[in-house]
């Protein structure tokens, strides 16, 4: 499955479009994860802690997306866009919502 935030593939012509398609994932981080978060918020510097829960969050809406898009019978996903928000209580949970265009490639 090719997968891209342009809206065409170079090289490749869209036979059809075949939808819209969404995926949306939510992801918490554990107390342990949160206080390690705080401690970087309060002394300077990245949280690899919080930037694993991210990626993860987003590896998961990535996939998802393409599962959606195959369910439609596309080999490919053009025009993806990635949101990513908080939710929950003090914003202890990640959200992310991946989106794009379902296509067949010729």
């Amino acid at each position: 499955m090719i997968t891209t935030t342009t809206p065409n593939i170079e090289g490749k012509s869209i036979e059809q479009y075949l939808g819209i398609v969404s995926s949306e994932v939510i992801i918490g981080a554990n107390v342990l994860k949160d206080i390690m978060g705080s401690l970087r918020d309060f002394f300077g510097g990245r949280s690899a802690t919080y930037e694993k829960v991210i990626d993860e969050a987003r590896q998961n809406a990535m996939s998802e997306l393409i599962q959606r898009a195959q369910a439609l019978g596309a080999n490919a996903i053009v025009g993806i866009d990635l949101d990513f928000e908080t939710v929950g209580g003090g914003g202890s949970m990640m959200m992310v919502i991946a989106t794009g265009t379902a296509v067949k490639l010729s």
